[in-house]
C-alpha cells in the first residue's frame, strides 16, 4: 500500500548545509541532455537517463522532475507516484516536486492528498520564505499560490516578474506567465510571453504549443506554431490533442479518431484523449460508447471535473448547448468551485436564452476571479444590454439600442414576422418559445455576446437556436451591408437548428440560409461570379462529403465566401433534383442523430455519386457564366496593365484580347474618368452584354449610368441604375440617385421602393426617410408618412421645425388634433416666425375648441414605440430589401465591403427612460 506523501520535519539547517557542500554537483549539460530527450518525445530514454543519474546520487531535483514528467506523459501514473515519493525523500522542501506532485496524486485518484500537499507548501513558504528564493522555486510557488486562489496580478508581480529580472535568460517565468494569461483568456499577453520563452528556449515544444493557443482568431499563426511544436516533438500529446480538437470542429471525425488513437498509444490512460472520444461518440449518436469513453476518462481520477467540462465545451462548440450545459452541471456537482465549468455554463445558458441564471453565473465567476477576461466582458456587457430597448410580443424579444429602436425597430420586427410565417410553414417547424434577437451598435459588444471576447470583425450575425445576435448598421459604417438580408439569413438558422435539434453540419445550415436568401430576394444571396468560376473550373470546389472542413481554415477570405456559396448550391442541387421533400427528410434524419453523409446517401443518392454529380453540375454553372457572343467565348483574364491606365492603353489591350470582359470594363471606366461619355458607352455596353449579371459596385451598369448622366440621358440612366439595383443589395448611392430621378418624374411608387431599399442597408441616415415621407404622402399613405416624419425627428435633422410642422399637418389631416397641436407648437419653438406654422396652429385650435394642448394622457407623439405598438402581422406595404454580400450563420459569417454605400449619420442616443429589460441586482455589477 502506498503511504501518503506529506511534509515531514525538515532536516536541521546545519546538517543540510554540510550535505549540500559535500555533494557532487551535476553538470548542467547532463540535465540539459535529459531535458532534450523529453522535449523531443524520447520519453523512455529520458526515464532511463534520470534513473542512472538518481542512482549516482546526483544532487538535483531536476532529475526527479524530468522522470516524473516522462512517466506522466506515458501514463505510468503509479511509477510517477513512486518517483515523487523517492524525490521528496531526498528533496523534501522541493517546491517544484510538490507542485507536480499535485498532478501525480490526482492521476492516482488521491485528490485530497494533492490539495493537502499544496496547502502545506503554501504554509511552509509563508513561514520560511528563505527556503524558496531560487528562481525555480519562486515559479513553483507562484503556481502553488495560484492554485490556492491567490490574486493573479500579485503572483505575476511578486513571483514571475521577479524571476524575469533575476534570471533574464531563463524561459521558465515566461512559460508560467503564458499559462496564467491563457487561463484568464488574455491572449495578447499570452502570445507575448510565449514568444519571449521561445527566444530563450527555441527547442521547447510547450512554448510553441502555448503560442498556438494564443491565436484563437488567427488560424495561420496558430497552425505555424503548432506545426513547429510537432516538428520538435512528434509525440507531443497536448499538440496532438489540439489537432484533434480542430478536426472535430471541421467534422473530420475519422481523422480526429486516428490522432486520438496515436495519443492513446503514447498514454493509454490520458483523460482528455478519452474525453474527446466521448465527444466523437456523442456527435456520432453512439450513446453507449460515449458513456464508456467518459468512464475511461475518469478511471484514474474519479472526481475529475475537467472531463465533463471538456466534453461539454466541445458539444457547445458544436451547437449542442443543452447537452453541453448538462455536462457542465455534472462537473459542478463534483466540484462546485470549478470556475471553467461555471464560465462555460454561463455562456451556454445565455445562448439558450436562460438569461437570469446565465448572467448570475457570469457575475459569480467575476466575483471569484476578477482577472478573468471572459467574465469581466460578460458582466460589462450585461450592464450595456440593460440600456437597450426591448420590443416584445408572443413571437420575438427584439433588443436594440434606444435610438435605433425608434428608427428601424418596427421595420426589423415586420421582417422577422414575415420570415417566421414563411419559413416555419416551408420547413414544418413550430417554434414553442419567443426568439431573442439582439442588434448591437458596437461591434465589440456583439463579439462579446457571441464569442465571449472581442474580435470577429468580419461577422455580421450569429444564431444559436433560440438567440440571434447581429451587428447593427451603425457598426458597419466602413463596409455597409444589407441588415435585412442578415436578419433573414439568421432567422433561417433558427428554423433549421430547431428542425434538427442543433444536430446539423455547419455547411448545410449555412447553405440553406444562403439559398433561402436568394429565394426571398435574388440579390440577397450569393451568385456565381468570375472568381468562383475560376475556382470551380480549377477543381477548387470541396466535395459535398467534406464541405464542413471548408469553413474552419480557408486559405483566404474569398475561399470562405465561396464555401457559403458552394453550400447553398448543394442545397439548390438537392432541391432541384430530388425535391424539397428530400431536404426536409435529411433534416429530420439529422434530428434523430443520423450522420449527415448517411442521411444524404439515404435521401438522395450514394455519396460518391452525389460528389461526382454535384461537381459536374456546378462546373456547368461555372462554364455558363455570362453570355458569350455567337461563335466565340468570354475572355475572363484580367488586363496586365496599370489599374489607372488611360483609355488608349486599355483600348490597345482589347485590340489583342477579343471579348475581354475586364478589358472592356477597364476601357469604359477610363473613358468615364476622362468624361468621354459617348465613347464610353460602346465598350461598356459590350461588357454588359457579355456579363449582364455583374453585381460589382464598379460594374458596367453603374458606369453606363454615369455615361448616360454625363450625356443628359436621364431615361437610360434610370434604366441602367435599376439593372444594377436588381443585382447589388448593398448599393446605396445608385438607389439614392434613382430616388432623385423618380422624384423628378413624380414616380412616387419608385421613390418609395428605392428609399425602402436604402433603409435596408442604412436606416440611420435622414435622406431616405425624407424621401419616404414625401412618397407616402403623395400616394395618400398618411400613416407611413407620419411614421417617416417621426423617424426623421429621432435622427435630429437640421430642419427640425419643418419636420414638426409637416408632422403636425399630417396628424391634423388624420384628426389627431391634440398631437397635431403639440407638434406645431414644437415647430414654433424652433422657429417662432414660421408663418405657415402659425396658420396651422390657428386652424387646429379652431377645430379643437376647448381640447387640451397635449395629447390625451400626456402621450408624447414621438415617444419610443411600446411592445403593444408592434403589428401582429407583416406589413403588406413593406418593400422587399436588398442583398448582403456575405451571409452569417451559426458560426461566424464574414461580410463583404460595399464601397459605394453612404456612411451613417447616427446621432447621439436620447436620454430617456431605461428600456424594458431585466436589470441584474446592483450587487452583481463589477
Amino acid at each position: 500500500m502506498q503511504r501518503p506523501v506529506a511534509f515531514r520535519t525538515p532536516v536541521a539547517l546545519a546538517t543540510l548545509v554540510l550535505f549540500i557542500v559535500s555533494a557532487t554537483p551535476v553538470r548542467a549539460v547532463e540535465v540539459a541532455d535529459a531535458r532534450k530527450l523529453f522535449n523531443t518525445g524520447r520519453y523512455t530514454e529520458c526515464i532511463d537517463a534520470c534513473d542512472e543519474a538518481v542512482a549516482g546520487r546526483q544532487w538535483d531535483d531536476s532529475w526527479y522532475l524530468l522522470k516524473i514528467r516522462a512517466e506522466m506523459a506515458t501514463g505510468q501514473y503509479a511509477q510517477a507516484l513512486e518517483s515523487l515519493q523517492a524525490g521528496l525523500d531526498r528533496f523534501e522542501t522541493s517546491a517544484r516536486l510538490r507542485v507536480i506532485g499535485r498532478d501525480v496524486l490526482r492521476a492516482n485518484n488521491k485528490p485530497q492528498d494533492a490539495e493537502q500537499m499544496l496547502a502545506e507548501l503554501r504554509a511552509l513558504s509563508a513561514r520560511a520564505r528563505w527556503r524558496f528564493t531560487d528562481p525555480a522555486a519562486r515559479i513553483a510557488l507562484g503556481r502553488a499560490w495560484l492554485l490556492g486562489g491567490a490574486d493573479a496580478r500579485q503572483v505575476l508581480e511578486l513571483f514571475y516578474d521577479r524571476v524575469k529580472k533575476e534570471e533574464p535568460t531563463s524561459p521558465d517565468a515566461y512559460l508560467a506567465s503564458g499559462e496564467l494569461a491563457l487561463e484568464k483568456s488574455d491572449y495578447a499577453l499570452a502570445a507575448e510571453a510565449y514568444q519571449e520563452a521561445i527566444k530563450r528556449d527555441p527547442g521547447n515544444p510547450d512554448a510553441y504549443f502555448g503560442l498556438a493557443q494564443s491565436f484563437p482568431d488567427d488560424a495561420k499563426r496558430a497552425t505555424a506554431a503548432l506545426n513547429k511544436a510537432l516538428e520538435i516533438n512528434p509525440r507531443h500529446v497536448d499538440s496532438l490533442l489540439f489537432q484533434a480538437d480542430n478536426l472535430i470542429d471541421q467534422e473530420g471525425y475519422d481523422q480526429a479518431e486516428a490522432i486520438l488513437k496515436s495519443v492513446l498509444e503514447i498514454n493509454g490512460k490520458h483523460p482528455r484523449a478519452w474525453s474527446y472520444r466521448a465527444v466523437l461518440a456523442h456527435l456520432r449518436a453512439h450513446p453507449e460508447a460515449e458513456k464508456s469513453h467518459r468512464a475511461q476518462a475518469l478511471s484514474t481520477w474519479q472526481t475529475n471535473p475537467e472531463v465533463d467540462q471538456l466534453i461539454g465545451q466541445k458539444l457547445s462548440q458544436n451547437y449542442r448547448f443543452d447537452e453541453g450545459a448538462t455536462y457542465q452541471r455534472q462537473a459542478l456537482q463534483v466540484d462546485p468551485t470549478f470556475l471553467p465549468s461555471k464560465a462555460q455554463l454561463s455562456q451556454d445558458l445565455l445562448r439558450l436564452g436562460a438569461e437570469d441564471e446565465g448572467w448570475s453565473l457570469a457575475a459569480d465567476v467575476f466575483k471569484q476571479d476578477p482577472y478573468n477576461v471572459l467574465a469581466f466582458n460578460l458582466v460589462t456587457l450585461r450592464d450595456n444590454l440593460a440600456k437597450f430597448r426591448a420590443l416584445k410580443d408572443e413571437h420575438f424579444l427584439l433588443r436594440m439600442d434606444e435610438k435605433e429602436a425608434d428608427v428601424y425597430g418596427r421595420r426589423a420586427h415586420r421582417l422577422l414576422e414575415r420570415a417566421r410565417e414563411k419559413l416555419c410553414a416551408k420547413y414544418g417547424v413550430d417554434l414553442k418559445q419567443p426568439i431573442t434577437v439582439e442588434i448591437f451598435p458596437q461591434q465589440k459588444d456583439f463579439a462579446i455576446r457571441t464569442f465571449g471576447l472581442p474580435g470577429g470583425a468580419g461577422f455580421l450575425g450569429v444564431c444559436f437556436g433560440n438567440v440571434v445576435t447581429v451587428n447593427s448598421p451603425a457598426s458597419r459604417a466602413a463596409n455597409p451591408s444589407n441588415w435585412e438580408a442578415v436578419l433573414w439569413h439568421e432567422f433561417c438558422h433558427v428554423i433549421t437548428l430547431h428542425k434538427t435539434r442543433n444536430k446539423m453540419p455547419r455547411w448545410l445550415s449555412e447553405g440553406i440560409s444562403v439559398y433561402e436568401e436568394r429565394q426571398e430576394v435574388p440579390a440577397w444571396g450569393q451568385s456565381m461570379n468570375p472568381r468562383y468560376r475560376e475556382l470551380v473550373l480549377a477543381g477548387g470546389a470541396t466535395p459535398v462529403s467534406k464541405l464542413s472542413g471548408a469553413f474552419l481554415k480557408p486559405p483566404t477570405p474569398m475561399h470562405l465566401q465561396f464555401a457559403y456559396y458552394e453550400s447553398s448550391m448543394v442545397v439548390d442541387y438537392v432541391i432541384g433534383r430530388f425535391g424539397i421533400e428530400a431536404l426536409q427528410k435529411v433534416l429530420a434524419d439529422l434530428g434523430e442523430g443520423v450522420a449527415i453523409n448517411d442521411a444524404l446517401a439515404k435521401r438522395t443518392e450514394p455519396l460518391d455519386k452525389l460528389d461526382e454529380n454535384f461537381d459536374k453540375w456546378l462546373r456547368e454553372k461555372a462554364e455558363q457564366l455570362g453570355k458569350p457572343p455567337e461563335g466565340g467565348k468570354i475572355d475572363w483574364a484580367r488586363p496586365k496593365v496599370a489599374l489607372d491606365a488611360d483609355s488608349s492603353a486599355m483600348k490597345a489591350w482589347n485590340a489583342e484580347h477579343a471579348n475581354s470582359f475586364y478589358g472592356l470594363l477597364g476601357e469604359g471606366r477610363a473613358l468615364v474618368a476622362e468624361q468621354k461619355w459617348t465613347e464610353a458607352k460602346a465598350p461598356l455596353e459590350k461588357a454588359a452584354a457579355l456579363y449582364p449579371a455583374c453585381a460589382e459596385p464598379g460594374g458596367p451598369w453603374v458606369l453606363l449610368a454615369a455615361a448616360c448622366r454625363g450625356l443628359g440621358d436621364v431615361a437610360n440612366e434610370r434604366q441602367m441604375l435599376e439593372k444594377h439595383a436588381e443585382l447589388d443589395a448593398d448599393a446605396i448611392e445608385p438607389r439614392l440617385r434613382l430616388v432623385e430621378i423618380a422624384a423628378g418624374q413624380k414616380d412616387w411608387e419608385a421613390v418609395r421602393k428605392a428609399s425602402g431599399q436604402v433603409l435596408a442597408v442604412n436606416p440611420l441616415v435622414p435622406a431616405p426617410h425624407r424621401w419616404l415621407a414625401q412618397a407616402a404622402e403623395a400616394l395618400g399613405d398618411r400613416s407611413s408618412a407620419v411614421e417617416a416624419r417621426r423617424t426623421l425627428l429621432r435622427l435630429d435633422p437640421l430642419d427640425r421645425s419643418e419636420h414638426h410642422y409637416q408632422l403636425a399637418r399630417l396628424l391634423a389631416e388624420e384628426k389627431q388634433l391634440p398631437e397635431a397641436r403639440r407638434q406645431v407648437i414644437m415647430a414654433l419653438e424652433e422657429a417662432p416666425r414660421y408663418r405657415d406654422a402659425h396658420r396651422l396652429l390657428l386652424e387646429i385650435v379652431g377645430k379643437m375648441g376647448d381640447a387640451p394642448a397635449t395629447a390625451p394622457g400626456g402621450v408624447d407623439p414621438i415617444a419610443k414605440p411600446q411592445a403593444s405598438d408592434l403589428p401582429a402581422a407583416p406589413d403588406a406595404t413593406a418593400t422587399p430589401p436588398a442583398p448582403a454580400p456575405a451571409p452569417n450563420g451559426p458560426a461566424p459569417t464574414p461580410g463583404g465591403p460595399a464601397p459605394d454605400a453612404a456612411a451613417p449619420d447616427a446621432a447621439a442616443p436620447d436620454a430617456e427612460a431605461p428600456p424594458d429589460v431585466p436589470i441584474p441586482p446592483e450587487g452583481d455589477k463589477p
